[in-house]
């Protein structure tokens, strides 16, 4: 036998068994419970959406998928968590496009944030919504800009902390509209929802996934929502485009990610039942109780969104000329 040929069967042989590896790791995940971490406390839109398709992948596999609350700094420390965690599939990071906007705040991250973490799917795709309280004396997005402009310095907005992509959105359409207004970071989202509610704050901007269960409950409303088309349960509510701030278009998502290493077949079984959960008919009618699409954008599409978003962010720092952590 002349090497040449030797080398061809040892080849053949080795890509067998790594086909046969992969074969079993995704027949076989996930075998015990896997740990999903958002990075923000509970109670915000990214926590509300990934308890729910936590649930749903429960269901569809068989073992559970529960969520843990690690939150702190922007994300970074549930994100950090992650990073460091064996690269198996059984931990992973749930986080919006907040994920993005990280290398813009901090100086150096206690992860590389290239690499570290690899991008499993998006799903949820949320308008971002400037809202009010219901007993708010503003009932239209020109309202406030226009008393925001004539008060300077009377109006303060929320968020669930410095960074985040509410805090960046707000500032992006500060730009976009001559809003004038201050940043009140609060320690999250939820957080920020209540001061809203108690009128320490008066309006903030967030994803609709976030605010939904208030606005039906009439406790707050509505000034204006991103994306092309108003929401299909909330036809009253203007796009920013008809209420006059045409150039804002952030919409927001809730996406996992996974610790570099995790096997491709693993990664593989996450994205096939991700795309499973959020095309059924219970997490599509979720999604639009949430005013959100249900769509999922997975692997290199995923990739490729969180590329765009990042440049996006990097023009609203450049704007702002924030110094970083």
């Amino acid at each position: 036998m002349n090497r040449m040929h030797l080398s061809s069967i040892l080849w053949l042989a080795c890509a067998c068994a790594g086909t046969r590896v992969g074969a079993f790791a995704q027949a076989s995940y996930p075998a015990k419970p896997v740990k999903i971490v958002v990075p923000y406390p509970p109670g915000g839109a990214v926590d509300q959406v990934t308890r729910r398709i936590a649930q749903k992948l429960t269901e569809q596999t068989g073992q559970s998928f529960f969520v843990e609350n690690k939150a702190g700094a922007t994300g970074t420390i549930g994100a950090s968590l992650v990073a460091r965690s064996p690269g198996d599939g059984y931990t992973l990071l749930a986080n919006d496009t907040t994920y993005s906007i990280l290398p813009q705040v901090f100086k150096k991250l206690p992860w590389d944030h290239a690499t570290d973490l690899v991008p499993v799917a998006g799903f949820n795709f949320a308008p971002t919504a400037v809202v009010v309280a219901s007993g708010s004396p503003f009932r239209t997005l020109a309202d406030l800009i226009a008393y925001s402009r004539s008060h300077p310095g009377k109006l303060n907005y929320g968020t669930g902390g410095a960074g985040t992509m509410p805090h960046f959105a707000t500032e992006a359409l500060k730009t976009a509209s001559g809003l004038n207004a201050t940043h009140v970071p609060y320690k999250g989202a939820g957080e920020a929802t209540m001061a809203l509610l108690g009128g320490s704050i008066d309006f903030q901007i967030a994803s609709t996934p976030g605010v939904m269960g208030q606005v039906h409950g009439g406790k707050v409303r509505l000034l204006a929502v991103s994306g092309e088309q108003r929401l299909n349960s909330l036809p009253e509510v203007p796009t920013f485009a008809q209420a006059g701030s045409p150039g804002y278009k952030v919409v927001n998502f809730t996406g996992l990610w996974a610790p570099r290493g995790t096997p491709e077949a693993v990664l593989q079984v996450l994205r096939k039942n991700i795309e499973q959960a959020m095309a059924s008919n219970d997490m599509q009618a979720f999604a639009q109780e949430l005013g959100a699409v249900p769509n999922a954008l997975s692997g290199k599409a995923f990739a490729e969104k969180l590329k765009s978003d990042a440049l996006l962010w990097e023009s609203v720092a450049g704007k702002l000329g924030m110094d970083k952590q």
